[in-house]
């Protein structure tokens, strides 16, 4: 009898017993390194993650800042704080250099994520895709799904830019990016451009869209069993990849935004890519969840069907024809997730300016 395998852990036995990807949902690079060590082949950044990286690594970067600031004489608080995100992740992404190059640009890369004030602006948006895709080999973009964020998708995947779709939730939303990148690739087979190290991906925020049912249902009185509640995201998730499956379409499902160990384990088995936050893996890590291929087993249909009669918002966000591309910026869960970026840049922008112009009452 073989010796049984030791694993480091829940995750990174999944890493390498299944299809199923790790990827790290931060840039700080403590906690990139122990995913790395659990398995992680990819890394994502967005202004939240930069923040953070800042208050945990404000010495290390605290004089960088201050150098660009005596270097760029005319730059405001904005100008300064996009240089540090594209330098923070410019420097994660050569911690997972290696990894890109043996999966051949498939994984290996670290996302980061195009300002979200652009959300309505095509052309802003693909003007900073490709600044961003020129800051190392191994970048991925992460545009948002929203109207002028679809045709900014199928733009740069033509030009050979791997995209991570994010503000992302709904199955519709998912089969939009999924055509729009297959577009862009195919006008590049037309003419002949290489397609084989590109790694596009599309994120379903499966949290955020347990969240908004959850607040939905304290808004407009809605009794149901709140366990029910904890399923919508992966009963999303799950028809998503069937669909993508089914279709042959050539990018990934990506898991963020977790709530419980189901936006993990209920993934495991899938050609998908889960991406926690480094305290949801250190708790996946000292859990007993088996790990077991779940991807292919359906959600109740009892849930599925409570939550569909109970909650117009599911229903929008579970069929595919719930919404158009019209209403993707006023989808509830992208108008909260947009403002809850937006403020994280004004944020940012604060940090850099208390350097920039100290308050002399603190003095």
């Amino acid at each position: 009898m073989s010796p049984a395998v030791a694993y480091k852990s829940p995750l990174h036995e999944m890493t390498q017993t299944t299809p199923t990807c790790l990827w790290n949902d931060s840039a700080a690079h403590d906690e990139l390194s122990y995913a790395i060590e659990h398995g992680a082949v990819g890394a994502t950044c967005n202004p939240v993650i930069v923040l953070d990286v800042l208050k945990q690594e404000l010495q290390q970067w605290k004089s960088r800042i201050l150098e660009i600031i005596r270097d760029r004489p005319a730059a405001n608080e904005r100008e300064i704080a996009w240089q540090i995100v594209e330098e923070i992740s410019a420097t994660r992404a050569a911690m997972v250099i290696d990894i890109f190059k043996e999966h051949n640009g498939r994984n290996g890369r670290l996302s980061i994520q195009t300002d979200p004030v652009f959300y309505r602006d095509t052309q802003a948006l693909i003007n900073q895709a490709l600044r961003f895709d020129a800051l190392a080999p191994n970048m991925s973009v992460k545009i948002p799904v929203t109207k002028a964020g679809i045709p900014a998708i199928e733009e740069v995947t033509y030009r050979g830019v791997s995209i991570n779709a994010t503000v992302s939730f709904s199955l519709a939303q998912c089969v939009a990016v999924a055509e729009a990148v297959e577009r862009g690739l195919r006008r590049r087979e037309r003419e002949g451009l290489d397609i084989s190290r590109m790694g596009p991906v599309c994120t379903i925020m499966v949290g955020r869209v347990d969240d908004w049912l959850k607040v939905y249902m304290e808004k407009r009185g809605v009794t149901t069993d709140p366990g029910y509640l904890e399923w919508a995201g992966v009963a999303v998730f799950k028809k998503t990849y069937a669909i993508y499956k089914e279709r042959g379409y050539r990018l990934r499902l990506l898991s963020a935004a977790y709530r419980n160990h189901m936006h993990w384990s209920e993934f495991i088995g899938g050609d998908v890519v889960i991406s926690p936050p480094s305290k949801w893996q250190k708790r996946f890590n000292a859990s007993d969840v088996q790990v077991e291929s779940r991807i292919a087993t359906p959600v109740d249909p009892k849930i599925v069907h409570e939550l569909l009669a109970k909650f117009p918002d599911f229903a929008k966000t579970y069929n595919e024809d719930g919404m158009t591309i019209d209403d993707f910026d006023t989808y509830p869960p992208t108008v909260r997730t947009l403002r809850q970026f937006i403020e994280a840049c004004h944020e940012l922008e604060s940090q850099i300016r208390d350097l920039m112009l100290p308050n002399p009452d603190n003095a």
